[in-house]
């Protein structure tokens, strides 16, 4: 099968657009070959670590200057529309990083954007490749266990996440932070597509420390084919919970059932004078300087699949329904009333 080489321009010079740089510069089928960011002295700092060339303060000019085959739109949640519709007009492929989008106009424009120009796109919903997860997706594929029948989904962050890794979460949510993997995910294992939520929620930690946003999601979520599941979304967990996420899935089939414990994996315990530490070995870990954690692989199937043209492993309107289905939740929870869901 014939490979092209994949140029790829990244937008946001954060943490995470650290990981992008650093895998596209280890693939053998891409290289990083721009950067952009608000803040210029920032970008040039990431360029020069990562041996980019290109280095710019607007995404448009980068779209008309330099030359990339592909964009990783790796910038706060709400700012994914803009940028991405200006790279699908530029002819670019695009990894965007969860959600898709926080609004349904986003959510059409985006779409209609893509897919008018006929270019592709991957959101980065990195959980499919959870090795746990993922093998219960195979086992339930195999038949043996029979229909899933009721399944449950904690995903929560320490507090901390929220009042210090990140700087905009007030005009973002938990459900677009983490319900957006969880969700996701459900989908994907149960293979079905949610009909009605009914959902509550519960507020005040986060905004008595000046944070103006929800602190924690429960929603109820009934599928096509009869399924039903619970799902659990709080960024405001105790800081001295050994593991930055409290993460939890439960599945019952009509012939078996699956459990699995993400946040306490006894795989490496690292304790000091004050505290207990789950070590990340999982998620986004490094193995002699290489990127190695699940969460990467995502990134490096995006470049595999589209340097070689096969379909991604997250289509884009899968990405599209689930951020329907999050506003579904959020109405929920302001209503009191379950909702039904809009699916593309």
């Amino acid at each position: 099968m014939t490979k092209k080489m994949i140029k790829m321009a990244i937008v946001g010079a954060g943490l995470w657009g650290e990981a992008h740089a650093s895998i596209y510069r280890e693939h053998d089928w891409a290289e990083p070959a721009a950067i952009c960011d608000l803040n210029l002295e920032r970008a040039r700092a990431f360029a020069e670590k990562f041996g980019i060339r290109e280095v710019y303060g607007d995404y448009r000019e980068m779209l008309e200057k330099c030359g990339c085959d592909a964009v990783a739109i790796v910038t706060p949640d709400f700012l994914h529309a803009d940028i991405a519709v200006a790279c699908a007009e530029a002819g670019k492929h695009m990894i965007i990083e969860k959600p898709l989008a926080t609004t349904r106009g986003d959510v059409m424009r985006m779409l209609e954007a893509i897919e008018g120009h006929g270019v592709r796109a991957m959101v980065d919903l990195h959980n499919r490749w959870n090795p746990p997860f993922n093998t219960v997706k195979q086992l339930v594929a195999s038949g043996k266990y029979g229909t899933p029948r009721s399944a449950h989904f904690r995903l929560n962050d320490n507090l901390w996440v929220a009042t210090d890794m990140l700087k905009w979460c007030a005009k973002s949510s938990i459900l677009w932070f983490l319900g957006s993997h969880s969700l996701d995910t459900m989908n994907w294992v149960i293979g079905d597509y949610p009909v009605e939520v009914y959902a509550a929620k519960t507020e005040g930690k986060l905004k008595s420390l000046g944070i103006d946003t929800v602190d924690t999601y429960l929603s109820t979520i009934k599928y096509s084919q009869g399924a039903v599941a619970h799902m659990e979304n709080s960024w405001v967990t105790p800081n001295g919970n050994p593991n930055v996420n409290d993460f939890k899935f439960n599945l019952l089939c009509t012939e078996g059932k699956f459990d699995i414990n993400a946040s306490s994996h006894d795989l490496l315990q690292v304790t000091d004078q004050e505290r207990m530490i789950t070590q990340d070995i999982l998620v986004k870990n490094f193995v002699f300087d290489k990127c190695r954690g699940f969460a990467y692989e995502s990134i490096r199937s995006f470049i595999d699949r589209l340097s070689c043209g096969e379909e991604f492993h997250v289509t884009l309107r899968e990405a599209a329904n689930v951020s329907l289905a999050l506003l579904a939740i959020m109405e929920s929870a302001e209503t009191g009333l379950p909702v039904k869901v809009e699916r593309i």
